[in-house]
Order: structure tokens, then sequence, then C-alpha cells
């Protein structure tokens, strides 16, 4: 039997799930826009596993969103989960964000698009069929009205961008689920399960989350 936790706060989406035998069994999740990830996320955290009647020390291994998505949420969800792997020597599982995301669609033909906010046109995505495998890798890149129109089968696209995608990608086979906007730590269960089966892990002292694009800081400019 396992009992792995999910953590997902690669969005404004702070996450986190119990699951058991890849089933989620409790999730807590709230998106805010003022991303509270810091002040939820250990809240959360101890919430579902005490909810879930099982302690700490039952858990098999801990689980969390690689990204792409926001450098702080990114970095708080990885120092949460590596800070518990640690403590209880058990195996960190890394999960593609955007799989996560794209696993929520739940279709049986055509191609899943997950398109993360990457700041005005400019977006995370990815492309899978229906069965969840990758037909083209992560990008960062600028939507237009030919974004896409290689494709001729129905294009479900899911993530944060709707209402700025929907402005420029309108071609009939293009069909947005604007009721899944963020990732769910709920959606990795199965993801998740399946890597542990597999030894699929990362290095828990190594493991970096993958940012796609370099984190900027900039500073007002002076007057």
């Amino acid at each position: 039997m396992s009992f792995i936790l999910n953590i997902e706060t690669a969005t404004k989406n702070c996450s986190v799930a119990i699951a058991k035998n890849g089933e989620t069994i409790l999730c807590k999740e709230i998106a805010e826009e003022g991303y509270s990830h810091a002040e939820k996320l250990h809240v959360f955290i101890e919430e579902v596993i005490a909810e879930a009647g099982i302690s700490v020390q039952d858990l098999t291994a801990v689980a969390v969103s690689q990204g792409p998505g926001s450098y702080t949420g990114l970095r708080i969800g990885v120092s949460a989960a590596k800070g518990l792997c640690y403590a209880l020597n058990v195996p960190l599982i890394a999960v593609d964000t955007l799989l996560t995301l794209a696993s929520q669609a739940q279709v049986t033909e055509g191609k899943i698009i997950p398109m993360l906010d990457a700041r005005r046109m400019e977006v995370y995505s990815e492309i899978f069929n229906a069965k969840l495998e990758v037909e083209r890798t992560i990008q960062a890149e600028v939507i237009d009205e030919n974004s896409f129109g290689d494709i001729s089968e129905t294009i479900y696209f899911v993530g944060d961008c709707a209402e700025k995608g929907k402005t420029v990608l309108t071609k009939e086979n293009f069909i947005f689920l604007e009721n899944i906007k963020y990732p769910s730590a709920a959606a990795m269960s199965k993801i998740s399960f399946d890597k542990y089966q597999k030894s699929d892990t990362v290095d828990v002292a190594y493991f970096e989350p993958y940012y796609l694009k370099d984190f900027m800081m900039t500073t007002p400019s002076k007057k």
C-alpha cells in the first residue's frame, strides 16, 4: 500500500492531495490572485494528512509539480517537498505541470494543448494526444492566428490562457475547456503512482524545477 503526497504550486492554484495506490482520497486547494502559497501550503499538507487518517510517517513518496510555471510558486512547492523527503527518507517524484493540466481534460479523441500564461501573448504549451502521449514537447511561444493551424483534428485547450487565446485562436476545430484553468494535485495522483511503481524518481539534493525561461528581477528606474 502506498500513500503519496502530491504538491502542485506552479500556478495561482495552491493544491495538495493525498493518494492511496494512485487514487486521490483527499485534496485541498485554493486559487488566489495574490499567490497565497507561502501561507497555505504547509497548512494544507498538515490538514490532508490528518483528515486522511494517516501520519506523515505513512507517506511512501512525495510528488511535486516540476513546472513550467511561476518561479516563486515552484520554489515554494519544491522546497516543501524536498524537506519532507529528507526528513522521512522517501523518494521525490517530479510531475510535468502541463501533463497534470492536460489529464484533467479527459477526452477520447483529438489533441489536448495545455497552455499556461507567460505574460502578454506568450504561453507555455505542450501537445498531447487523447492518450496523454506527448506529441510536441514544452515550449514558450507567442500565440497568434496561425498557431496550431497545421493540426486538423479537434484541439482541446486547457489552462489559464482562454481569455487571451480565444482572441486569436478562432478556427472551428479549436475548443476551449474554460472550466479547466489550473493544474490540480488531485490530477497528479495516477501520474505520480505510475512513476513510483517504475521507480521514476529524482535526486532530492540536485532536483530543480523546470522554469523554462530564465527568471529575471527588475528594479524601478531611477528618476
